[in-house]
């Protein structure tokens, strides 16, 4: 359909979902369509890395399951984490006999997951492709900003990390939301040098691709129910507004998971972030919205920053990103 956009011309169906959170996420506002609330942030595991890859295991068996497939019948996992080397996605395939697409682009891994299955699974390459992500608050404190055992003071322009994993299957199968179309981003850099501020790093590129898509669809914000970005919270989400106005936009039907996934409160700041925000978001409190067909079509949009800690500390400015695919129900 343009450069960027590719049009699904068999529309692969998501046919099952599964969502996994910590206790924290799950006292807010999407909580109650959370499928699997963790006692406490650990998962029974020694270490929060591995608590993390748990999260995501299980919402691939249980996506799976809830499908009614075998694991025999699944031709892929695509799956990515924000750990150096995606550890949690890799270590995750482990326990599956099928092949593992690792993919990173931070939280917008997610849809590039969904983009890279739908095409696969349009295509006629594979029938049942699991798409996975998850993040864990802790692990990535430790990553890119600093332990939790030093207490650290919280700047109000940061977002807190979800806790959380979501998993998806792609299929040909069955009466379900269908993929219509994929949009890739581009690589966009304002110049951003604050790690807290990964919302105003990420907006100029969530309004790029969203552009994008409006041209190469010929769609404009009002042939949409919703349209959900990933974790821009509630600073990025006003830049958001702010720059694609000047696009000769206004997207009054612009909701972020970042803003909904906590009831705000002064220690979450901006809301949430990570590979776990979207992931969780979309295949629980939207995904159930779809079947019910409350949202009849929508644009699914993850945002990410590009950043890690050797190119923070060195100074370096934050890379966003964003890919979005168009969903009917």
């Amino acid at each position: 359909m343009g450069k960027s956009t590719i049009f699904f011309k068999n529309k692969p169906r998501i046919i099952s979902t599964y969502t996994i959170a910590g206790p924290k996420e799950a006292q807010a506002n999407v909580g109650k369509f959370i499928h699997e609330t963790l006692i406490d942030d650990r998962f029974g595991e020694d270490t929060f890395e591995k608590a993390e890859c748990k999260m995501l295991s299980s919402c691939i068996q249980k996506a799976i399951k809830n499908s009614g497939k075998s694991l025999n019948e699944i031709d892929a996992l695509i799956s990515g984490d924000l750990l150096n080397q995606i550890i949690s996605a890799s270590f995750a395939a482990r326990d599956y006999d099928f092949s593992y697409i690792g993919v990173y682009n931070a939280c917008s891994t997610i849809v590039e997951s969904m983009s890279l299955a739908g095409a696969l699974v349009d295509g006629g390459y594979m029938k049942n492709v699991v798409v996975a992500t998850g993040s864990h608050f802790a692990t990535a404190e430790r990553q890119y900003r600093y332990p939790l055992e030093l207490g650290s003071t919280r700047p109000p322009q940061s977002q807190w990390t979800v806790t959380g994993a979501g998993a998806a299957l792609v299929s040909t199968d069955g009466i379900f939301p269908k993929i219509l179309s994929a949009t890739f981003g581009k690589v966009i850099d304002f110049g951003v040098t604050d790690a807290n501020n990964m919302g105003a790093a990420m907006a100029p590129s969530a309004c790029e691709t969203l552009v994008t898509l409006f041209n190469e669809t010929k769609t404009s914000p009002s042939d949409y129910d919703l349209i959900l970005t990933g974790d821009l919270g509630a600073l990025g989400t006003r830049l958001l507004k702010i720059l694609i106005e000047k696009r000769g936009y206004t997207i009054d039907n612009h909701v972020d998971c970042g803003e909904i996934v906590y009831n705000i409160k002064e220690e979450e700041y901006q809301g949430g972030s990570g590979a776990g925000c979207s992931a969780v978001v979309f295949n629980s409190y939207i995904y159930d919205k779809l079947l019910k067909g409350e949202i009849k079509k929508m644009i699914f949009m993850a945002t990410g920053a590009l950043l890690s800690t050797v190119s923070t500390q060195q100074g370096e400015s934050i890379p966003g990103i964003s890919h979005a695919v168009v969903i009917e129900s």
